[in-house]
């Protein structure tokens, strides 16, 4: 049988400092080698894996998806939407975006007629004619064509879509014209929708980015903390046929399985939902847990608290709960409509030399981040250091904002795409101030939270 044997040294070290390792190691006979085997979960390297972690309630999995015997928070979930053709179906006007539908519609249903009028050969890869300006064929498109199937233009499939952190633009909601959709004509199907539900948006198991969690009410895409990463979703919701027959994505078990260890009935599934959410904010459970976050998704604690330990009445124990689902349902109510949060009052600095100008073309924060060419006319000074703490993924929640409100244009089709407002030319300014004061109460509420006990956490998964 073969022996697996690994060395490491310290992460943070430097080049130098690793040659003088080498040199001083001499050969491989006097590297101190460790012998390692996978655990059950086929994971070599779990030196940093807290074990208490696999104790917890998963807060989704496929044999839940399969079995509603499987104990985990969430019944079912999905990836953002993959698209594969992002300049055509995503745009920061709606009007364009309009037009664009249209003609892809026009597009794929003139190529499927030729299609008809030619035998519908097998080989669509090399029958169709591609205009890179009018519609990319994804794989999915070139199914859809080799099926037969037409596609027509759909008024109610123009959305919008949370494309990037705290960065909504139109989307066209259309199967035939997306990679791949998943479940979210079940999570949000139409605009009512969007009002009622919420949804828990996290990075996938494996990211190459740190862990991020954000709370939406609008479909998400799958790169949503940018290319290299995927992410999931998990609903409050999710909806059934065209009737649009509503259920709960919380088992009735997991609601019971929190009422019991609380000891209190009064606890909801709404008050589950945003428990979860205060949890993957804390950073006690993002540091201790930062190993296990890489591997798989988040398993929840029923936490008690360092001030209420175990051997204190239920009662004390759940207030310790509805702390938590408190703070998360603030956190969620921020995050969900930053668009209404009050601006953060920069200095305005506005150029002598140049006349008005409300218009982006590319911002940029000066080199100490204190602040924001805006663009030739206007900087925006002022900017607290503490902005940039609330991070999602490998940036903050203002550099996510400056990064994608920006024209762009694809050099594959010739798309432009303009976050400039015509009807609100100061759009982008005032954004920028809300998403500052986001940052910073979201840091306000962060801190709030109880700590945990991590020494005591009960695990709430049998072994």
């Amino acid at each position: 049988m073969a022996e697996i044997r690994y060395h490491a040294v310290p992460a943070d070290w430097t080049r130098e400092e690793k040659l003088r390792y080498l040199a001083k190691t001499g050969t491989l006979g006097e590297v101190a080698w460790m012998d390692i085997e996978p655990n059950k979960k086929h994971q070599w390297l779990t030196g940093d894996l807290a074990p208490e972690f696999d104790g917890f309630l998963p807060i989704g999995s496929k044999e839940a998806k399969q079995s509603a015997g499987s104990p985990a928070v969430f019944r079912t979930y999905c990836r953002g939407v993959c698209s594969n053709s992002d300049a055509y179906v995503y745009s920061f006007d709606f009007e364009s975006l309009t037009k664009r539908a249209e003609a892809m519609v026009d597009n794929y249903n003139s190529e499927l007629e030729r299609w008809r009028k030619k035998g519908q050969p097998k080989d669509v890869e090399a029958f169709v004619k591609v205009d890179a300006h009018a519609l990319k064929w994804v794989r999915r498109t070139k199914k859809e064509l080799a099926r037969g199937s037409e596609i027509a233009f759909h008024e109610s499939r123009l959305r919008t879509a949370l494309y990037r952190p705290f960065t909504q633009l139109a989307y066209y909601f259309e199967p035939g014209f997306n990679e791949d959709v998943y479940q979210w004509p079940h999570f949000l199907p139409d605009e009512k929708a969007e009002d009622k539900n919420q949804v828990i948006v996290l990075s996938d198991a494996g990211s190459e980015k740190p862990f991020m969690a954000l709370m939406t009410d609008r479909i998400t895409d799958m790169h949503v903390v940018g290319g290299g990463a995927s992410a999931q979703a998990f609903p409050f919701y999710t909806y059934d046929g065209e009737d649009g027959g509503r259920r709960e994505n919380i088992p009735i078990s997991t609601l019971v399985s929190f009422q019991q260890h609380y000891a209190d009935e009064g606890i909801t599934k709404w008050d589950i939902f945003h428990y979860v959410y205060a949890v993957l904010h804390h950073p006690e459970y993002r540091t201790r847990y930062a190993a296990n976050l890489r591997r798989e998704f988040p398993r929840i604690p029923l936490v008690v608290g360092r001030l209420c330990p175990q051997d204190v009445p239920p009662l004390h124990r759940a207030g310790v709960f509805h702390a938590f689902a408190a703070i998360g349902k603030q956190l969620a109510d921020l995050h969900v409509h930053y668009e209404n949060a009050a601006e953060y009052p920069l200095q305005h600095i506005e150029n002598p030399d140049e006349p008005l100008n409300w218009q982006v073309a590319k911002m940029r924060l000066t080199k100490d981040k204190t602040a924001l060419t805006y663009n030739g006319f206007l900087t925006l000074a002022g900017i607290p250091e503490a902005a940039y703490t609330y991070r999602l993924g490998n940036r903050s929640a203002l550099e996510w904002a400056i990064d994608q409100y920006q024209t762009h244009t694809d050099p594959r089709s010739g798309i432009s795409n303009d976050p400039n407002r015509e009807d609100e030319p100061d759009y982008i300014v005032k954004l920028i101030g809300k998403v500052i004061t986001v940052s910073l109460e979201t840091q306000k509420l962060i801190a709030a939270l109880p700590p945990l006990a991590l020494t005591n956490v009960e695990s709430t998964v049998s072994p």
